[in-house]
């Protein structure tokens, strides 16, 4: 992919939806026997080829369900008992951010473990992040965040179109989610909702498609559709980015009535907009759809649509890059894509979407200190 990409390059479809497995070697215990690691981890892992070798959860007969499905050969009593098995390399993470910096504490202490692999958010607080983020580096061990958005391959595609320059420079970005996420429980004792736990998502994604804002502004209303009470349930952030893009994130995730006979339109769309094209999209997710990509271009396609096709999706096969990217780090020894200093940056976005929510103001990430 460059500058010199034609219009016959982008028609014959000259991308990498998907990335291609580089390392498959460490040994991995998974932590957690929910739909996340039940429905997307384990079915990736087996597809790319990673060894499980181990599963532990809150309750071991939900544990031992999900080892009979995916041919685990070991179940553990405890999450901490995984954690000191010797055979284990690298402990794969499935577990709410309240209970996940002390596992990844405990996995820290353990010599034989070479790697962690935590789900976003890292931690409540942006504090605890920093701190996880700092004992990860004095234990010399590779703590990885799964920001599995980034593999997403309408993201990795857009990437590259835009890195192609196919698009000139970037004016405008959008990201629109109309859609119910599988909202975990757990999440009803929390203060702080969906900024937290889906915009961390989009935010991060901005980040991976043009690097570091300069500021953040954020609304937010409670949703009455709820059936808890908490602090931001629809939430709308715009963000500035030094090179002169702006970018809004919506999220609406209790969206449409939710009863039964009500059909709704669940979708989230997105679009970016730019000097020489524009390329639009949909994350098929909410609809257990493959993602979708379209582009425009004065420079490659002569202001044709061209619309790049694949067959894999955002779930679960994004979480083949989610977890190769770890293992490639741990197999050539540099730094993971979704290494934990970076994940610390979208921690301090969201911080900073918060702290915009409760001041009413724009809030410059500047005013976010992550040393």
């Amino acid at each position: 992919m460059n500058d010199a990409m034609t219009r016959e390059d982008a028609m014959a479809g000259a991308f990498e939806p998907d990335v291609a497995v580089r390392a498959r070697e460490f040994r991995i215990g998974c932590i957690g026997a929910g739909m996340i690691m039940a429905e997307c981890h384990l079915a990736a892992y087996k597809e790319a080829g990673f060894p499980v070798v181990a599963i532990a959860s809150r309750t071991r007969a939900n544990a031992e369900k999900v080892a009979q499905r995916w041919d685990i050969p070991t179940v553990h009593e405890t999450p901490e008992q995984l954690i000191e098995d010797k055979n284990i390399e690298i402990v794969d993470l499935a577990f709410p951010p309240d209970q996940q910096p002390a596992l990844i504490r405990h996995a820290l202490k353990q010599s034989h473990i070479k790697a962690i692999l935590a789900q976003k958010p890292l931690a409540l607080s942006l504090k605890d992040a920093i701190e996880l983020r700092d004992e990860a580096a004095r234990a010399g061990k590779i703590l990885s965040v799964n920001q599995n958005m980034r593999y997403d391959q309408s993201m990795r595609v857009l990437k590259q179109v835009i890195d192609s320059g196919a698009l000139g420079d970037i004016v405008f970005a959008q990201i629109d989610m109309h859609a119910i996420p599988h909202w975990q429980s757990f999440l009803a004792g929390y203060d702080r909702l969906t900024l937290s736990n889906m915009s961390v998502h989009h935010l991060d994604a901005l980040r991976f498609l043009f690097g570091d804002p300069d500021e953040i502004t954020t609304l937010a209303r409670k949703d009455p559709r709820t059936a808890f009470d908490h602090h931001d349930g629809i939430t709308v952030s715009t963000l500035r980015f030094p090179s002169g893009v702006m970018a809004v994130s919506l999220e609406d995730v209790w969206s449409g009535p939710r009863r039964e006979g009500y059909r709704d339109d669940q979708h989230i769309d997105w679009r970016v907009e730019g000097t020489a094209g524009v390329a639009k999209g949909t994350i098929g997710w909410p609809t257990g759809a493959a993602s979708t990509l379209s582009y425009a271009s004065a420079r490659t396609t002569g202001g044709e649509w061209v619309s790049p096709k694949w067959e894999t999706m955002w779930f679960p096969h994004a979480f083949i890059g989610v977890m190769e990217q770890l293992q490639y780090a741990l197999k050539s020894g540099t730094s993971p894509a979704l290494s934990v200093a970076d994940n610390v940056k979208t921690m301090a976005l969201i911080e900073a979407g918060y702290r915009s929510i409760d001041q009413r103001r724009a809030v410059k990430l500047s005013e976010i200190s992550i040393d």
